[in-house]
């Protein structure tokens, strides 16, 4: 508990960011789905042949994995707070809708009647007794709504969209369970506090008077809308401001953040970090494309096989083809090559190497249908991936299991795979638990990293040019690892490690 509260303090900027973040994802999308929700609710009720059809699909969406919907939508939106907070809406939206639609028509129709024959127009029976006679359950479905929304607002993290979730995902990618932690229970904090608020609100409600506390609450409601369009609104563009993403992997976070400490450092540039952008390269680079952030740190296999499609392996004398091809269909170039390889390998158990011998991918093909394999989820769709590596070497693995980038460690030392895919700089390579095996049929091409960047980006900053040169050839294989260790065992952030990295090499950061 100490850890805990140390990291919350020392971190309370990057915590405060965070929660801001998450609380402007949830107000957006649980007003926009109120306001929906509601009006859904009172077409329905004026239409009930269309109601069973209306809440049927609203249903279905909410059915609907919250991965699998962001996917969908990114191809879309893109990446950013637009794609989470439409999706956080969709899965707001049922229980609004739901509710409304239930309160209206379960009220007495004796009441309604009486309304009309008092001379009360449709409008009018609508504000003065349908809504506030169905307002405690459409507010108890609110209520919920919010607190769900709130802890679904964590996958936001997963299209670059920020709120705690990118806490709870950098945890699991590092390897730092205090990060994790933390970032879990400031959203369940969030979400007992709003729960907390809206059932005193409740309770105001349900005291006499209901149509002066309806008052109330919509004024307040509308009171805090606009306090929030002022909050928001009151954040001043930033000129000369960079956007630069990262992968989500703790070597991506590292990269990305030497390049965008030596940016603020060395120009008057301001740089704006959207960590652990999920799906890595298929969701980053068409971001890029867009003009949705200005540069990444990629690598050059990775480009070549899934960006360009291109079949044949990549060798470092294709380089200057790579760059080409990037520069004449997708007007971005590379820049700023760091000089390490960082290519595929597999790891196995040391007491299995041990057992069977294993020095190489053709050993453990023998194997193979003894052992279970596990990888993140991405690497079983890349061209050079899972089906490819199988075809080339004979595997044929009793179990193939998908799973995180930052589990695949702690799977294999809890014995629950046997073999897995690693990284050559992986930081926890260096646990002789794990054995690094030889691809001894050369099947993994050259994967040396460098930053992809727009061309117009460097146009309109020609100092960042300058900058992506001083990056050349400053990182080798065994530094890399080493800067991966200190995240991930040393437990130390990507920033921190980063800056000390800077000044190691007599690059003074503020």
């Amino acid at each position: 508990m100490n850890d805990l509260l140390d990291n919350l303090i020392q971190n309370g900027d990057f915590y405060l960011k965070l929660t801001l973040e998450h609380l402007k994802l949830t107000l957006i999308a649980s007003l926009i789905a109120v306001g929906l929700g509601i009006l859904i609710g009172i077409l329905i009720s004026e239409k009930k042949k269309v109601a069973n059809v209306v809440i049927s699909l609203v249903n279905i969406l909410y059915t609907v994995p919250s991965i699998a919907l962001l996917g969908a939508l990114i191809s879309f939106t893109g990446i950013g707070n637009s794609t989470a907070i439409i999706a956080l809406t969709l899965y707001a939206l049922l229980p609004v809708v739901r509710s409304t639609y239930t309160g209206i028509t379960n009220i007495d129709e004796k009441i309604i009647e009486a309304s009309t024959a008092m001379g009360s127009k449709n409008f009018q029976t609508l504000l003065k007794i349908k809504l506030p006679l169905a307002f405690p359950i459409i507010f108890s479905s609110v209520r919920n709504m919010v607190t769900m929304t709130i802890a679904l607002a964590g996958i936001a993290s997963f299209v670059g969209a920020g709120g705690l979730g990118v806490a709870i995902y950098r945890g699991i990618t590092t390897n730092n369970q205090i990060l994790l932690l933390n970032g879990s229970i400031l959203i369940a904090v969030l979400a007992l506090t709003a729960d907390y608020i809206l059932g005193l609100i409740e309770k105001q409600f349900n005291r006499r008077n209901k149509q002066k506390s309806l008052n109330k609450i919509v004024l307040a409601v509308i009171s805090v809308i606009i306090l929030s369009v002022s909050i928001f609104s009151s954040i001043n563009i930033q000129y000369n401001l960079i956007e630069l993403a990262s992968k989500p992997t703790t070597e991506g976070y590292i990269l990305a953040e030497i390049v965008g400490q030596l940016i603020e450092e060395k120009t008057d540039l301001k740089v704006n970090i959207t960590h652990g952008v999920g799906g890595g390269t298929a969701n980053l680079h068409p971001a890029l494309v867009k003009g949705e952030f200005d540069l990444y740190p990629e690598y050059t296999g990775t480009a070549w096989q899934i960006v360009l499609k291109e079949e044949t392996p990549y060798s470092n004398d294709l380089f200057n083809e790579l760059l080409n091809k990037y520069e004449e269909n997708y007007g971005v170039t590379w820049k700023g090559m760091f000089g390490f390889n960082n290519t595929y390998s597999l790891g196995v158990q040391k007491e299995i190497a041990d057992k069977y011998f294993l020095k190489t991918y053709s050993d453990l093909a023998k194997i193979s249908n003894e052992l279970i394999f596990g990888a993140e989820y991405d690497f079983f769709e890349r061209e050079d991936g899972f089906n490819a590596l199988s075809k080339a070497y004979n595997f044929e693995f009793k179990k193939v299991v998908d799973m995180d980038n930052g589990l695949k460690y702690q799977a294999l030392l809890d014995k629950q795979i046997d073999v897995m895919t690693v990284f050559t700089t992986d930081g926890q390579l260096s646990d002789p638990r794990i054995v690094v095996l030889e691809d001894d049929l050369g099947f993994y091409p050259s994967y040396m990293a460098g930053m992809v960047v727009r061309m117009d980006a460097l146009s309109k900053y020609p100092k960042l040019e300058d900058v992506l040169n001083m990056v050349d050839d400053l990182i080798d294989e065994n530094t890399m690892a080493k800067l991966n260790y200190e995240v991930e065992i040393g437990k130390k952030t990507p920033e921190e490690v980063a800056k000390d990295f800077l000044k190691e090499i007599i690059i003074e950061v503020k």
